[in-house]
C-alpha cells in the first residue's frame, strides 16, 4: 500500500531521507534477514535482549500494533508472532521490498505502507501499541512523529521508542567521525542533524531533543512516561558499531529508551 504522499509535497528531510534509505537498502537486506529468523528479539547497537529492556510484551494477542519506521519489518515480525494485528509504515520503497520478501517467506500476514511516518493514513485511535526501533524515533521530526503517534493511540495506548542517546548526539565530531569524549555542540540546542556533506559516511537528516525537550513534549501530547533507560553493551572493547565504540558506550549512553502510555 503506498499513501499519497507525492515526493514534491513531502518536507526536506522526508525527501532526503527517502533517498538515502533507497540508496543503502541493500547494505540492509542480510541483517534484515538474519532478524527475522530470530525467535526472541534483541535491540539497538549492542544487541540487548527483550528480557532485559522488554521493548515488545510477551503476549500480544488481540492487540492493533504499528511500526513507525519499519525498515527491513523484522520488528513488525517479532509483533506478528506475539499475536498483534499489525501495520507497518516506511519511507524507503526499497526497504519495503525487503520487508514484504521476508513476509512472504514466512507466511506472516502484515500491512506494509509506503509512506511518511509524521503523516499516516489510518484513522484516528486505530492502534493499542506503537513502536519505533530507530526508524520514526531518530528519522522524524518530534513534535510531527510524536503528535501522529499520539492520533494513531487509543487512550490507553502505549508507545515504545528506542534512538540515540542525547549524550552521544553532542559527542559527535562535526566531519561525522565516530563519537568521542568531546563535547561537540550544544545539549541545549540539540535538534536537527544533517549529515549529507559531513567528510566521514554522509548520511541524511536525523533529529535528536534533549531530556527535558522529550519530556516536555510527552507532556504536551497527552503521554506518560512509564519508564527510561538507557541500554548498556554488556562489555568494553575497542569494536565500533554505527560509529560508537563499544568502550566508549560502557562509559556513556549512546541509546535511549522510553515507554510511555497516552492518557
Amino acid at each position: 500500500m503506498s499513501q499519497d504522499d507525492a515526493s514534491t509535497q513531502l518536507p526536506e528531510h522526508v525527501q532526503e531521507n527517502r533517498r538515502h534509505w533507497d540508496e543503502r537498502a541493500p547494505e540492509w537486506v542480510a541483517s534484515g534477514e538474519r532478524a527475522w529468523q530470530q525467535d526472541e528479539p534483541t535491540w539497538g547497537e549492542w544487541g540487548v535482549p527483550n528480557a532485559d529492556i522488554p521493548i515488545l510484551p510477551d503476549e500480544m494477542t488481540g492487540l492493533d500494533a504499528i511500526e513507525l519506521g519499519c525498515g527491513t519489518g523484522y520488528v513488525s515480525a517479532w509483533m506478528h508472532r506475539r499475536g498483534a494485528r499489525v501495520v507497518a509504515i516506511d519511507n524507503s520503497q526499497a526497504q519495503l521490498a525487503t520487508a514484504q520478501r521476508l513476509a512472504a517467506e514466512h507466511g506472516a500476514d502484515i500491512t506494509w505502507v509506503h509512506g511518511n511516518a509524521e503523516t499516516v493514513d489510518w484513522p484516528d485511535h486505530s492502534f493499542d501499541f506503537a513502536v519505533s526501533e530507530y526508524g520514526a524515533a531518530i528519522w522524524c521530526e518530534p513534535r510531527a512523529w510524536l503528535t501522529e503517534a499520539a492520533r494513531l493511540l487509543r487512550p490507553g495506548g502505549r508507545l515504545v521508542f528506542l534512538g540515540n542517546s542525547p549524550i552521544a548526539s553532542i559527542c559527535i565530531p562535526s566531519n561525522g567521525a565516530q563519537v568521542d569524549r568531546t563535547l561537540h555542540r550544544s545539549y541545549f540546542e540539540l535538534g536537527t542533524f544533517d549529515w549529507r556533506h559531513v567528510e566521514i559516511e554522509p548520511g541524511g537528516i536525523e533529529f535528536n531533543l534533549p531530556l527535558s525537550g522529550w519530556f516536555a513534549l510527552f507532556r504536551e501530547l497527552g503521554f506518560v512516561v512509564d519508564d527510561y533507560r538507557e541500554p548498556r553493551p554488556p562489555t568494553a572493547t575497542d569494536e565500533v558499531r554505527f560509529g560508537v565504540a563499544q568502550r566508549w558506550a560502557r562509559d556513556f549512553p549512546s541509546e535511549q529508551v522510553f515507554w510511555l502510555t497516552l492518557s
